[in-house]
């Protein structure tokens, strides 16, 4: 059995969008309420825009969390390296594993409310318990206690 070396102990998730300002800060913030400090959160974008979507983040206070702080950044390669798990969110941003990768890429194609005409509050309201109930799946995930080792 092999361990990857972490900083932490806390399972960590890097979740990633193009711009940095909307789905992966409402992913990022919606964890860091769920998980209530059990898992090390991180976002970026592949290329970060200038600020936070004021919408996203108005949506996402509605849920309790809080993405109002959050900037737009880009990739740190070192913390793509380390972390457990790396979520793209849409399929505008595309990442690249990098040599020595500790954890695993997966994309979630999330729902698009606009592509069937539904824009504002009610579009980004889809949007976050679309992402919601994802992070929810992911929390479980990572959080899994269950010993897989004993026979």
């Amino acid at each position: 059995m092999t361990t990857e070396p972490r900083s932490s102990s806390r399972p960590s998730v890097l979740f990633v969008c193009a711009k940095n300002g909307g789905k992966s800060q409402m992913a990022a913030a919606l964890m860091e309420h769920q998980a209530a400090g059990a898992v090390e959160v991180h976002s970026a974008g592949t290329k970060p825009g200038e600020n936070i979507n004021a919408l996203s983040a108005e949506v996402i206070a509605e849920a309790g969390a809080d993405m109002s702080a959050g900037r737009p950044k880009p990739i740190d390669p070192d913390l793509l390296a380390r972390v457990d798990r790396v979520v793209v969110l849409g399929g505008e941003a595309k990442v690249e594993p990098v040599e020595g990768m500790a954890g695993t890429i997966e994309t979630w194609h999330t729902d698009e409310p606009s592509a069937r005409g539904i824009e504002g509050a009610e579009r980004m309201r889809l949007v976050r318990d679309d992402i919601d109930a994802r992070v929810k799946a992911l929390l479980a995930e990572l959080t899994d206690t269950t010993d897989t080792t004993a026979s």
